[in-house]
């Protein structure tokens, strides 16, 4: 049995040059397919509140991670899909069509995620970076670098992640205090609170139907 050969750039001269160029930047982007999705789309968000989510009810590993991960990566592409579009039409498929080089298919696809980017990022964590990087203050967004916007938009998400967790928080605070301070009115103090708390943020769970609320309000976030 023949085994075939694969030969990178089996041209001479610039044709297999080049075709070792682009197999060379197509394992790249594939390497760093995973850390592009998390850190520049909205995944960030959507997976720090799941997890407030989970740890504000108390129930560490109910849902699973997997079920976290996956819920967060199919809002992701939900909410990632306008800009996705955007990169398929203006950069993609003018590439496949040899219409425009690569260079030019990723300066296109810059364009909408860093919109997507700049409607996210808070104007202080933007200004932190530029003065961390020494750059000059820019006049517009197209002055701003894409090295510079990325770390700010992580900020920016981190920092609305958390403001998202504490009001997420607080009911389920409440009721550990309630409850807490019951028990304590009637001399059990060596059970638990959480063990009869727990039903009761459950119950106010389901009641509000918390899921749903969850996720509306990640939806409806990235504006």
């Amino acid at each position: 049995m023949n085994i075939p050969s694969i030969t990178i750039g089996a041209g001479h001269g610039a044709n297999g040059l080049g075709s070792a160029v682009q197999v060379l930047l197509l394992i790249t982007l594939i390497t760093l397919a995973p850390s592009l999705v998390i850190m520049l789309t909205a995944f960030t968000r959507i997976i720090v509140v799941l997890g407030f989510v989970r740890s504000a009810i108390g129930i560490p590993q109910t849902p699973p991670n997997q079920v976290l991960t996956g819920l967060a990566i199919f809002l992701t592409f939900f909410i990632m899909t306008p800009t996705m579009n955007t990169i398929n039409n203006t950069a993609l498929q003018p590439l496949m069509a040899n219409k425009i080089s690569q260079g030019e298919a990723l300066n296109r696809a810059q364009v909408p995620i860093r919109a997507f980017m700049f409607k996210q990022v808070r104007e202080s964590d933007l200004s932190l970076m530029v003065y961390a990087a020494r750059e000059a203050r820019p006049r517009t967004q197209a002055d701003v670098p894409t090295l510079v916007l990325i770390p700010a938009f992580i900020l920016s998400e981190l920092h609305t992640a958390f403001q998202i967790g504490f009001m997420i928080f607080l009911p389920f605070l409440i009721i550990d205090i309630v409850v807490s301070s019951a028990l304590m009115a009637m001399g059990m103090m060596m059970l638990p609170p959480t063990t009869i708390s727990l039903p009761f943020k459950l119950l106010l769970f389901v009641m509000v139907d918390g899921w749903h609320l969850v996720v509306q309000s990640l939806i409806l976030g990235f504006h």
